[in-house]
């Protein structure tokens, strides 16, 4: 099993970045990463550290994930990385062969024994739309959800899992329309492409997940962690390491910087230019197609 590669169990430490809180059996995870979550390496570690632990916890039978932050779930993978590529390198050094260290967040919480359920109420993209998608189950609030795979307007394509998992969600043809139209799905759009469970009204959100989450945690020992072992993971190890080969070659191409430069030069991880990226990054490609 892939989770018991990544090391033994450990007790949670005093996080900055998210905050845990347990009872009846559900664990909740608020991230909280100011301004907009985006997924850098405190926060992946953060999140790796309470997986691990979580992991080994049999008192735990759901883990729910939410966001401080009503606008952003997790915004996307951090850009600024682009001028420190070794920033998830003590990361790297523990994540199984085979998998990168965004690919292997995503493994973590797929193959975690307890139920996972995210509880969207704001925007992911890209690396925080993977991690959404490598949970059991998520629900997104109407008119306040985004879910988005913004990679290829920045030059790539997704690297932690995205088209692995919802390719077991969706059609290839649904799929292909993410990934190459980039756009931001609501959760009603979500909900019909089988990226999300089910879009709810943005005020009965909290109520049908924490009821939904104590429900299952109420079930009698061993019937939630039985039902993940008989409807188990599909294994994407193949998968991931064309994603990974395609998304290192396109990546050094100089599309690639000028387009991720670009967007943090224009608001790319503030609130407001997170509010309108997809625009933000066709406007910096069509400004640069433009005959000079």
């Amino acid at each position: 099993m892939i989770f018991q590669q990544f090391g033994p169990s450990m007790s949670d430490i005093a996080y900055s970045r998210i905050a845990v809180r347990r009872a009846d059996g559900v664990a909740t995870v608020t991230i909280e990463n100011p301004p907009v979550n985006v997924l850098d390496a405190a926060l992946m570690g953060e999140l790796r550290h309470f997986l691990l632990s979580v992991g080994e916890d049999d008192a735990i039978k759901v883990v729910v994930f939410e966001s401080a932050n009503p606008d952003f779930f997790i915004a996307h993978v951090d850009m600024a990385l682009i001028d420190d590529p070794h920033a998830f390198d003590a990361i790297a050094r523990d994540v199984p062969a085979g998998l990168n260290v965004f690919q292997a967040l995503g493994e973590l919480v797929r193959n975690l024994p307890q139920i996972t359920i995210a509880k969207l109420a704001g925007i992911a993209r890209g690396g925080g739309a993977e991690f959404v998608a490598a949970c059991d189950m998520a629900f997104g609030a109407i008119g306040r959800a985004g879910l988005g795979q913004v990679e290829a307007l920045m030059g790539i394509v997704p690297s932690g899992g995205a088209m692995q998992y919802l390719s077991t969600r969706m059609s290839r043809g649904r799929l292909l329309e993410v990934i190459l139209g980039a756009g931001l799905f609501g959760a009603e759009e979500a909900a019909a492409y089988g990226w999300i469970n089910r879009a709810l009204p943005g005020n009965e959100l909290d109520a049908f997940v924490g009821e939904l989450a104590r429900n299952i945690a109420s079930l009698p020992d061993g019937v939630a962690r039985a039902a993940k072992r008989v409807v188990p993971p599909a294994d994407l190890m193949d998968g991931f390491a064309r994603e990974e080969a395609e998304w290192g070659k396109l990546f050094a191409n100089p599309a690639a910087e000028r387009l991720i430069r670009g967007g943090l030069a224009q608001g790319a991880q503030t609130p407001d230019g997170e509010k309108r990226l997809e625009v933000i990054l066709r406007e910096i490609e069509a400004a640069d197609a433009k005959p000079r």
